[in-house]
């Protein structure tokens, strides 16, 4: 049985991954214009740079929360596939094996020449201004910006399309294209959504929401499916 899942920023927040659009998030402290969009770095690359050079050290601190954790464990039992919009490692750091990056990867770099060929980003080396990559041009993190395409998403899209049971955690459902993955859930598959937070589906397709955190909901998600799905086996 395939469990497929979207994930979004609310995931790691426990963990103290800094969140985007929450009220102490981090576009309150920088413009999206400045560091997550090719016309940002063209004009101050310094500057993104920077940004995510502070990220890339962040991130090795953090550890998965039970909300990553649950997913790694549930592949013990359902065909487990995360379709993440995060940039960060912590599906692979709690051992989720089929993760499908939307946005790209915090521990990785591009070129501009090339920015959808990812090089690993070791921990404890930064990203710098003149830095080339094998392909002659300047560096830069394999990060998707805003006005970029979003090379997974026609991937995403078919392991939705092959859904048995569907899971959102953490995520507005306000971000295109991930939300509209949504529509490509088929009519009969049972959809569950985490999140602390109100959250209205685009869709009419019935949800079960679990209003709690990653790791709550995710810990209640767990015994809902063992009962649901498993124990009448």
């Amino acid at each position: 049985m395939k469990l497929v899942v979207l994930t979004g920023a609310g995931i790691s927040a426990e963990s103290g991954m800094s969140t985007f659009r929450d009220a102490d998030g981090l576009w309150n402290n920088y413009r999206v214009e400045d560091v997550a969009t090719p016309e940002g770095f063209l004009r101050d690359p310094q500057l993104v740079l920077d940004f995510y050079n502070d990220l890339h050290h962040s991130l090795q601190s953090l550890k998965p929360n039970y909300g990553h954790i649950g997913l790694a464990e549930l592949e013990e039992f359902f065909d487990v596939r995360v379709i993440t919009q995060n940039v960060d490692n912590l599906h692979e750091a709690a051992g989720s094996s089929n993760v499908l990056h939307l946005h790209g990867e915090l521990t990785k770099y591009a070129s501009v020449k090339n920015p959808d060929r990812a090089h690993d980003w070791p921990f404890g080396t930064d990203l710098h201004l003149g830095d080339k990559a094998d392909d002659g041009s300047q560096i830069r993190p394999f990060i998707v910006w805003f006005g970029e395409a979003v090379p997974n998403i026609e991937k995403a899209a078919e392991w939705v399309r092959q859904a048995d049971l569907f899971l959102v955690i953490g995520t507005s459902l306000a971000v295109y294209p991930a939300a509209g993955l949504l529509g490509y859930v088929a009519d009969e598959v049972p959809i569950f959504l985490i999140d602390p937070k109100p959250v209205k589906s685009p869709y009419k397709h019935p949800v079960t929401v679990l209003q709690k955190g990653a790791s709550e909901g995710m810990r209640e998600l767990v015994g809902i499916l063992k009962t649901k799905y498993l124990l009448n086996k």
